[in-house]
């Protein structure tokens, strides 16, 4: 990916679902180093696919980066291309984590999907690939335990 194929620094139209959407990666400048990198999604927002009603979740991506770092523009334009997205809350949480392992190669990556009620059950999805290096401090997600999130 060459720097003029990014959209960070460019206007970018808002992509209309996430099969469209571009991710971007740029090259970890210290593959050397075991560290945590943390995205939060707190606004997150999807489709019903049965009903076409919205959902709305908190989504947390902690990823130990190995050759590569997500472009953080490209990452938001994705995350937003899901609103009129019909998908259920585990197909959204698990193809996100899938989509962004196997754009980065991380060592380690996981993802919490914190989805509210609907018919008044949360559904939590968590899906995570690779192993946590020993040396790493991995911190809670920081979501709280439902109570009316």
């Amino acid at each position: 990916m060459t720097e003029t194929s990014l959209q960070l620094g460019h206007a970018s139209a808002q992509p209309q679902s996430p099969e469209e959407a571009q991710l971007d990666r740029v090259p970890n400048p210290h593959q050397d180093t075991d560290y945590l990198a943390r995205f939060t999604v707190p606004e997150f927002t999807s489709l019903c696919p049965v009903t076409g009603q919205p959902d709305f979740a908190i989504l947390v991506i902690d990823y130990v980066p190995g050759p590569w770092l997500v472009e953080s523009k490209s990452l938001k334009l994705y995350m937003h291309s899901f609103r009129n997205h019909g998908a259920f809350h585990e197909d959204c949480t698990v193809a996100i984590g899938k989509r962004l392992a196997d754009l980065l190669e991380p060592r380690y990556l996981r993802i919490g999907g914190y989805w509210y009620p609907r018919g008044g059950i949360p559904i939590d999805v968590f899906w995570q690939t690779g192993e946590l290096p020993k040396n790493l401090w991995l911190p809670d997600q920081g979501v709280a335990p439902y109570r009316a999130r």
